[in-house]
């Protein structure tokens, strides 16, 4: 494994300023990137684990806010889910890894060298740190204007995401103990490199959806789709 190297660490500085952010206090934005293991090593005052709490409070609500002005529209379990989905660390080390943040993360040398600066729950930490210590040292303003851009860009993917339909009838099917759907192709058509495929969905071994598409995924989808819609689902 590398050798870790303190001197490899982006500064804060150098972080604020590709990031376009105008840290008032940039002691902040380093405490945001300071892991536990870096304190014990050196004289570091204090980690992140408290930014990184406070930011999680700040994105909930940003967040949340957004979704809610975003999609006039949608219902509330719909925006629980969307809001989920954003907010979980998975999508947050997305995030993180977006804005390369590992390079800037100040770990100790163990942490370090077994792979910390590419960890997702390390990543999705120092990104809540990082709203954290933006909302103490700009306000929520400046969270805003930092944190909804990267929302627009994976807001189709979300929208995708929570409302896919073969996780609707996967849902639906167990909840009714009528087990998984089953999903089967039927035919194909066009030219080879054009095949369309269709395909049929079986609830309970009954056909309940077909659907067709220019690969087997988006044929599933529209199979299940058309599923709900006969089932009542939607």
């Amino acid at each position: 494994m590398a050798h870790f190297n303190a001197r490899e660490v982006e500064p804060a500085s150098d972080l604020s300023r590709r990031l376009g952010l105008s840290f008032s206090n940039l002691a902040l934005l380093t405490r945001a990137l300071t892991h536990r293991s870096y304190v014990n090593e050196y004289s570091a005052v204090e980690d992140n684990e408290r930014l990184e709490f406070l930011g999680d409070a700040v994105l909930d609500f940003t967040v949340g806010a957004w979704v809610y002005n975003r999609f006039p529209e949608m219902p509330e379990g719909d925006l629980t889910k969307m809001r989920s989905a954003l907010v979980r660390n998975e999508q947050l080390a997305k995030f993180a890894r977006k804005l390369d943040l590992g390079r800037a993360l100040r770990l100790g040398r163990g942490e370090a060298s077994s792979g910390g600066h590419t960890r997702d729950n390390l990543l999705g930490s120092a990104f809540e740190a990082l709203i954290g210590a933006l909302y103490l040292d700009a306000g929520l303003g400046a969270v805003d204007t930092f944190v909804i851009p990267i929302l627009e860009e994976v807001r189709e993917f979300i929208l995708s995401e929570i409302h896919d339909p073969k996780s609707q009838l996967q849902e639906w099917t167990q909840s009714q103990r009528l087990g998984s759907p089953r999903y089967r192709v039927v035919g194909t058509s066009g030219p080879d490199h054009a095949v369309v495929f269709e395909m049929v969905v079986e609830v309970a071994g009954e056909v309940k959806g077909q659907g067709s598409g220019t690969s087997k995924s988006y044929a599933e989808h529209a199979a299940a789709q058309d599923a709900l819609k006969n089932l009542g689902v939607v």
